[in-house]
């Protein structure tokens, strides 16, 4: 074992001798209303995302109705009149 190793270890067995720290009294709540926080965000972004993409799939369909690009374009001349 390298010496690094044995000073680590020992700091390890002075922090588990200690015991335990003593957390506040009002952890448990605040964890409550962070997490509580942190859904009400993610639900509020997701709404946001599936509302832009609604938008973009509204804009979509009024621009191909509009467009209608799967039809061929007219021609820029007439073809030359033969026959006549």
């Amino acid at each position: 074992m390298s010496r690094s190793r044995d000073v680590r270890d020992e700091e390890v067995r002075r922090m588990l001798d200690a015991g335990h720290p003593q957390l506040p009294a009002d952890l448990a709540e605040r964890a409550v209303e962070r997490g509580t926080r942190l859904l009400h965000r993610d639900r509020a972004v997701r709404r946001a995302l599936w509302t832009l993409l609604a938008a973009a799939v509204v804009a979509f369909v009024v621009w191909a109705s509009v467009v209608q690009p799967w039809e061929v374009p007219p021609a820029g001349t007439t073809p030359p009149l033969e026959g006549w």
